[in-house]
Formats: structure tokens, C-alpha cells, sequence
């Protein structure tokens, strides 16, 4: 059987990892080229010898030419995808990347949040949002996918399946978020984000300044009236999850049996979406290591309160690449990931 070949750039970080593990079990996916410029010529196994399923690959630097008939996952900082995928998309192959550099579509707020000049604008007419629940279509046809944000994914996808309910949303939108310090920390081990600064400790950070914020307002209200967002990230002393506490206050009281029968709607027909019957429900552990999306919901007069959580490492990051992949490819969309 023919099987379709992927190189990871920056395979040496956190989410690299996870997907790199996720496709050695993969029967379409061949993974042939993977590079880091930290473990530069180290042997997969030596770098994570807790995986010993993985090819037999070795790390080569971000410079050396990937193999022809190969396709791309970057997960490399910003800056440097910046770089790559324009290069990679002109020899003609597939790139999912999963930095922030392609997400947004308004080039000031993009440089706002992310503290840097974006040179190659005009790429982001062929990019594609990639959260398969909402653009699935236009994934399973496009040539450059832009994977979404991890805290971005656990607070656009509960509010965008709402639907024409939206409609009736005030605003502003209050996301609480907890997060692991996989997800907090990014690709690497950073030392606020070590052992000993999380131990027996909680503490918010980047307070209405995170970049995941212009990420919700612009896709979390695609096909309704835009509203603000306000989201505050925590830093909670675990390794991988998101746990966020989504307020939507409405202009008229809610419904309870509405927003049960739009949720279930769409939970029925997704692979990925469960929906409990009490927010009580919705904990890390029940998420961790698959690629759900959980949420619970309750009402109270004109205020709705979703909770959801995720994997960050997987629907967050390299689960929801899979996905993405899959559509790309025309493979099967729950295919290597776990959806019983």
C-alpha cells in the first residue's frame, strides 16, 4: 500500500512529539524527515527513548532539503514558519503549520499579538483555519492549512457550534482557562514553566494579552454578529489539559432545552465532540491523551456557562493536525486517532 510521506520541521519540541508517536501508528502516513536544530543529528529514540514504537529517524537541521513526494508539518516557532511555509507551498507540496503565523486575518492585530511584522501577508488568501468541525470542506481541498491555537480551539468550538444563537449573545464573552504547562509553555522547557515554579502553585498570566484572544473573536463568531472576547490563561501544576469556563451572557433568558438540543445536534454527528449533561462533568482526566473536545453546560436567567475541555497536546496541537491530515489527504478523518 502506497502511503503518504510527511516530514516534521521542528520535530524536537512537545507537540512534534505527540504527533510524531501519533503516525507511527498511522497505516497512510510515512514519516521520513524530521529536523531540529537543538538535537541535530541525535537518533529519534535517543531523544525520547520513553517512545520506543518510533521510526528510525535521525534529527537533521532546518536547512537540509527535505525528500521530494514529502509533505510538511511545521511545528516550528513563528518566525521561523514565516520563513518556511512560503518556501515549502512554492515547491508545490502540503503545509500544515502549527504556529500562530498564518491564524489570523487582520495583519494589525496579528502584529499586535504577536510582536512582529509579518512580511508574507499575501499567503494568507490561501490558508485555511484548520478546525475541522467548522471548515471541513474547504480542508479536505486546500494546500496550506493554519492549525488552530490550543486555548483557542477549547473556546471557539463551544461557542461557534451554537450557531444562530449566537445571534442573541451581548457580549463581552468571558473565557476562563486552565491549562497544563505543556500547553502554557509551548514547543520547549522554559523555567517558569519547570516542576518546581508549578508545584502547589496557580497563577494566571498574560491577563487580557494573549495571543489566543483575537484567534476567538475572529472565528468563534464566523457567520454571526462579531462580539468582544475577554480571556484570561492560568497555569495550572499538571502537564497536559485545558479546562475553560466560557460565560455568554444572552440579551433574553435562555433557554436550557434550545442550547441542549443545538449542542447535541452537533455532538451526534462529530467524532471528536461529547457532550456531557452537567458542566460537573467536564474534567481533565476523561481528555487527557485523546483528541475530545468535552463540554457541559448550564443556564441561569440570560447567562449561559459552557465548560469544555481538551488535550492540548492532541485536539489542541498534534491531534487535531491529524485531522486536519486526514481531510488533506482523503483519508478516513478519525483515522489514528481514537474516537470510540
Amino acid at each position: 500500500m502506497k502511503q503518504t510521506k510527511l516530514a516534521i520541521i521542528g520535530a524536537g519540541g512537545l507537540t512534534g512529539k505527540e504527533l510524531t508517536s501519533l503516525l507511527a501508528h498511522h497505516p497512510h502516513f510515512k514519516l521520513v524527515h524530521i529536523t531540529s536544530n537543538q538535537v541535530n543529528g541525535k537518533r529519534i529514540r535517543e531523544v525520547f527513548p520513553d517512545l520506543n514504537h518510533l521510526p528510525d529517524l535521525v534529527f537533521q537541521k532546518h536547512e537540509v532539503t527535505v525528500p521530494d513526494d514529502t509533505h510538511i508539518v511545521l511545528a516550528t516557532p513563528n518566525e521561523v514558519s514565516l520563513e518556511k511555509a512560503p518556501e515549502f507551498l512554492k515547491q508545490g507540496r502540503k503545509v500544515i503549520d502549527l504556529s500562530g503565523t498564518f491564524r489570523l486575518q487582520n495583519q494589525t492585530k496579528f502584529e499586535a499579538a504577536y510582536q512582529f511584522k509579518h512580511t508574507q501577508w499575501e499567503w494568507m488568501e490561501k490558508v485555511v483555519f484548520g478546525i475541522p468541525e467548522l471548515f471541513r470542506e474547504k480542508i479536505k481541498h486546500a494546500q496550506f492549512v493554519s492549525n488552530p491555537g490550543c486555548y483557542a480551539t477549547s473556546a471557539i468550538l463551544p461557542i461557534a457550534i451554537l450557531g444562530n444563537l449566537r445571534n442573541q449573545i451581548q457580549g463581552p464573552v468571558i473565557v476562563d482557562a486552565k491549562s497544563g504547562v505543556s500547553g502554557a509553555g509551548g514547543r520547549t522547557e522554559e523555567i517558569k514553566f519547570a516542576y518546581t515554579h508549578v508545584y502547589e502553585n496557580f497563577r494566571a498570566y498574560k491577563v487580557l494579552s494573549h495571543q489566543h484572544e483575537p484567534e476567538m473573536e475572529e472565528y468563534a463568531f464566523v457567520g454571526a454578529e462579531p462580539k468582544e472576547i475577554l480571556f484570561t490563561p492560568h497555569l495550572l501544576p499538571v502537564y497536559r489539559g485545558i479546562l475553560s469556563t466560557i460565560y455568554i451572557p444572552f440579551s433574553k433568558p435562555v433557554d436550557s432545552k434550545e442550547i441542549e438540543e443545538k449542542l447535541l445536534s452537533v455532538a451526534e454527528k462529530e467524532p471528536f465532540i461529547r457532550l456531557y449533561k452537567t458542566p460537573e462533568e467536564i474534567e481533565l482526566k476523561k481528555v487527557q491523551n485523546t483528541n475530545f473536545l468535552d463540554i457541559g453546560f448550564k443556564v441561569k436567567g440570560n447567562t449561559l456557562v459552557i465548560v469544555s475541555a481538551l488535550d492540548n497536546l492532541q485536539k489542541g496541537a498534534a491531534g487535531q493536525a491529524l485531522q486536519n491530515l486526514n481531510l488533506m489527504f482523503g483519508y478516513p478523518e478519525t483515522e489514528g486517532l481514537d474516537s470510540v
